[in-house]
């Protein structure tokens, strides 16, 4: 009878706990941040695709019975699909090396935006990331689907809902491991913030961007808006999606009121959500923004 290491058993252990609270968990490779599995491009359309291509989100699963199949193949990192898990994950990022001394981390700039609210946050559970971050967790408020959400309430702070995932506590990665930073109940998500994430209604079709002063709030918007035109593309046509999206971020790329890596990072990130493959996504998002980046008009004349 084969042997199963600990840190196999430790996996299967954290993605049958996270099922046992009734969040859906999907692989992440070992060791990775990545949805394990095969892209729409070569979906086999047998067993669970039998029906047609099945992205993470839509294999997530509290099965048991398949959480241990899975997990017997080989020790993969858990991932939450928070959309079907009924949660909201708020993720505070640290600083890169690459910014200014003194610019906020997530945590600082959830705290000035309570402060501003003048709302506190409740006590939650909480996990801390290899990076020294953290995710906060809270229940979605029911009737309605949050998106997920790049900075859209402040420098380093995006959300995990619907279209997005989050690495569960008990996982690794080269930089370190996920681990609980506070196991308190997960509690509501408070009303101030749901109003904040809130989508406004927009009228049918695509919404050109228009040319204002404040070129980064601009530069957000679009990204916020184009990354969730990505996941919620239907199949067949989310590579050209993809392509299309991280075109019309390249100009404010080539501005300054936005830097490559956010783009990169939240577009690689939806487009992996929508089924795509890290590779593919990595090509046309590298693509896209070269072209855009090196044939758009001057900020002044656009």
């Amino acid at each position: 009878m084969p042997t199963v290491d600990v840190g196999h058993l430790h996996l299967l252990g954290a993605a049958l706990c996270s099922a046992e609270q009734g969040w859906p968990v999907i692989p992440l490779y070992p060791g990775s941040k990545r949805p394990a599995g095969h892209p729409e491009r070569s979906c086999p359309g047998t067993g669970r695709c039998a029906d047609g291509h099945r992205t993470p989100e839509q294999r997530a699963t509290t099965d048991p019975g398949l959480i241990r199949a899975a997990w017997a193949q080989r020790p993969y990192n858990v991932g939450i699909a928070t959309g079907p898990a009924g949660l909201l994950v708020v993720d505070l990022d640290v600083c890169k090396p690459e910014e200014q001394e003194g610019a906020p981390d997530g945590a600082t700039s959830l705290a000035a935006l309570c402060e501003r609210a003048g709302q506190p946050l409740p006590a939650t559970y909480q996990v801390r990331t290899p990076s020294g971050g953290r995710h906060l967790y809270f229940t979605a408020p029911p009737g309605g689907k949050l998106p997920s959400s790049v900075n859209r309430l402040g420098p380093h702070i995006d959300t995990r809902a619907w279209g997005g995932y989050v690495v569960a506590p008990g996982s690794t990665t080269p930089e370190g491991a996920y681990e609980i930073l506070d196991d308190a109940p997960v509690a509501a998500l408070p009303s101030w913030l749901t109003a904040l994430l809130a989508e406004p209604s927009r009228p049918a079709g695509p919404v050109a961007v228009t040319p204002v002063r404040d070129g980064t709030r601009a530069a957000r918007a679009a990204l916020e808006r184009e990354t969730a035109a990505v996941r919620g593309t239907p199949e067949g046509g989310r590579n050209t999606r993809l392509l299309a999206g991280a075109r019309a971020l390249g100009r404010f790329v080539a501005w300054g009121e936005i830097t490559r890596d956010v783009v990169e990072e939240a577009f690689q990130g939806a487009g992996e959500a929508a089924g795509l493959s890290s590779a593919e996504c990595r090509a046309t998002i590298r693509s896209a923004l070269d072209w855009s980046v090196r044939t758009c008009r001057p900020r002044e004349t656009a």
